[in-house]
């Protein structure tokens, strides 16, 4: 994996709007490996053809897949201990 591969977590923000009805990117997360606590918008955004892979910044775990099947959508949240969403 090339740290010159990713964008940062905002690209995140159309896809997972599929999801969500806020802005999800500067929702904060915890990530389950190493305990980092920060907005989704610094997480490592990995897009191919299939979806996309959110890595922690600080130790490049996965965070989050995002799994476009055509006629459905799947999303994997299994590296998160937390998302804290805010209310406007």
């Amino acid at each position: 994996m090339d740290d010159l591969d990713y964008l940062d977590g905002n690209a995140a923000a159309g896809p997972l709007s599929e999801f969500f009805a806020i802005d999800v990117v500067s929702a904060r997360g915890r990530c389950a490996h190493c305990g980092r606590t920060d907005a989704l918008a610094t997480a490592r955004v990995y897009p191919n053809s299939h979806g996309l892979l959110l890595r922690c910044p600080g130790c490049t775990e996965i965070l989050l897949r995002l799994v476009d099947a055509g006629d459905r959508v799947c999303l994997d949240l299994q590296g998160l201990s937390f998302v804290e969403l805010r209310r406007h």
